[in-house]
């Protein structure tokens, strides 16, 4: 599911107060990150990581593009360390996942 610009923006938004809860050290992503990036965008949808100064093979981008390719999420943002992923819960019910706001089609003149 690509997200729209108004999505990522609301994303964005609900980011802010949000808590890092995932760090890339030196030993970069293995498959315990991305079990644990996968449990908590199940349990979470929306997780903010950072990665650490001592890792010298990634960069915030490359790390958040690696991790949403792995977790089958959405990259919504990248600032300096910090990135922020997006995944749809299925374990949630309706009414408490994260409720996007709608694209709206181009409208005529």
């Amino acid at each position: 599911m690509e997200l729209t610009s108004k999505q990522r923006a609301q994303l964005r938004g609900l980011a802010n107060t949000m808590d890092t809860i995932l760090h890339i050290g030196k030993d970069g992503i293995g498959e315990n990150l991305v079990k644990q990036a996968d449990d908590a965008l199940e349990a979470r949808e929306l997780i903010k990581g950072k990665v650490l100064e001592n890792n010298i093979e990634y960069d915030a981008r490359l790390a958040a593009q690696e991790l949403a390719k792995a977790t089958r999420s959405e990259v919504v943002q990248v600032i300096g360390t910090k990135f922020v992923l997006y995944r749809e819960s299925h374990s949630k019910p309706k009414e408490k996942r994260i409720q996007l706001v709608k694209s709206v089609g181009k409208r005529k003149a």
